[in-house]
């Protein structure tokens, strides 16, 4: 799978929001683009990810 364009192997099918945790992520502070397609953050627990896919994650960052 690709990540912000960078490879990652999945060992299995896994959710955003399991990826997104195991990855350090905070589910609520990002967006998620599935193969060119936006996923809703209700979405996040019953997308599951697989190996062919690609990811872009942006990280909302708080400032003023």
């Amino acid at each position: 799978m690709k990540v912000n364009s960078q490879t990652i192997q999945l060992e299995h099918s896994i959710s955003v929001y399991d990826f997104l945790i195991g990855h350090s992520y905070q589910p609520d502070r990002v967006a998620v683009e599935r193969n060119g397609d936006i996923v809703p953050k209700s979405k996040f627990q019953e997308t599951m990810l697989s190996d062919a896919d690609t990811l872009e994650i942006v990280t909302f960052v708080g400032g003023g």
